[in-house]
């Protein structure tokens, strides 16, 4: 996190924020961060205190962002948040798209610097993923290479396949995935694919870019459930129009997605179009950071672009759903098969 990620450097103000269920991972990024002459700042949160100022705080404070939250992010060169997966603990959806839309300064602050984002595993995040303790901690090591002799090394490779990818994808200007319930087009002509190698989300493995905002046009089924913003959600449907969300259920959850949808007049367009490339994640853990890099899916996120792919479209929200394609799946480029059933043509 410290040496790849984020490169800290003697001088560096660092946050890392995450929950005290991560204090071990936190002590170690202290020692590390200290150790390359960088300055931690550490913001740690009680498991649980997120849902509780949801739960009660006043209305007014929902829509106010305190100056000293954004001279926060503003101070630092850098910032690492560490996930600690809690069990769903329901809200009210349409007070956390409040705080959503409140705190995007932040947001925007935090990607004008060096950032990334990791997870340290929970017994509730075991429990989400169908796993005893010790398989999810053997699972998380996995997707982050930690079982390999040296992974940066693996992260390097995965480097270069991806540069492989989008010198493919460069050449495309449509995109169509196929799949049973899902028949949608988007133009990609000119925009810029990334490619996400673990520097910025740890794990990594995925190629993204942002299409352009007015050209999503059919129908997608999301079939991979997962938690968002406390509750969760499954089998998300969505028809676009014209770039548009103009239709919108799921199966669980419905009411998260109608607020996210009601986040602000970006939450409809589509931000981010993603492909996983992980070998070393093979199965879902109702954990989008993991989820959304198994290879052989392909992610939408609706919201915010990363200006770096051309997308313009601006929200508060961005939120990645996923689509499995393995198997029955397909992306064509241009008409010309890219991907079948989650393998690489």
């Amino acid at each position: 996190m410290v040496e790849y990620c984020i490169d800290a450097q003697p001088g560096d103000r660092v946050l890392v924020a995450c929950t005290t269920l991560a204090l071990p991972l936190v002590e170690g990024i202290h020692r590390a961060l200290l150790g390359r002459g960088a300055q931690p700042v550490l913001r740690l949160d009680y498991p649980g205190q997120q849902e509780d100022f949801l739960r009660l705080a006043p209305d007014h404070l929902l829509d106010h962002l305190h100056p000293a939250d954004l001279a926060d992010m503003e101070s630092v060169q850098a910032s690492i948040r560490i996930l600690t997966p809690q069990r769903p603990r329901p809200g009210d959806p349409a007070r956390q798209a409040r705080h959503t839309r409140t705190a995007q300064p932040v947001a925007a602050a935090r990607a004008q610097r060096r950032w990334t984002l990791t997870l340290y595993p929970t017994p509730d995040g075991a429990q989400m993923a169908g796993m005893a303790l010790d398989e999810y901690e053997r699972f998380v090591s996995s997707a982050l290479f930690l079982d390999r002799p040296d992974p940066v090394a693996a992260w390097a490779a995965v480097r270069a396949q991806q540069a492989d990818l989008i010198g493919r994808l460069s050449a495309a200007e449509e995109v169509r995935l196929v799949a049973p319930g899902t028949d949608l087009r988007l133009n990609i002509a000119g925009r810029q694919w990334v490619n996400s190698d673990g520097k910025r989300n740890m794990p990594s493995g995925e190629v993204f870019t942002g299409p352009h905002e007015d050209s999503a046009e059919g129908v997608i089924h999301y079939d991979l459930p997962t938690t968002f913003q406390g509750q969760r959600v499954r089998d998300i449907r969505l028809r676009f129009e014209g770039g548009r969300v103009v239709e919108a259920h799921a199966e669980e959850g419905d009411d998260a997605l109608q607020a996210a949808l009601q986040t602000d007049d970006g939450a409809r367009y589509v931000g981010e179009l993603g492909i996983g490339t992980n070998a070393g994640i093979q199965r879902p853990s109702m954990n989008i950071l993991f989820d959304e890099k198994i290879s052989g899916t392909v992610h939408l996120a609706l919201g915010n672009s990363y200006p770096e792919t051309g997308g313009t479209n601006r929200s508060a929200l961005h939120w990645d759903m996923i689509r499995d394609l393995r198997p029955g799946g397909e992306i064509l480029l241009d008409g010309q098969p890219f991907q079948r059933d989650g393998q690489f043509c």
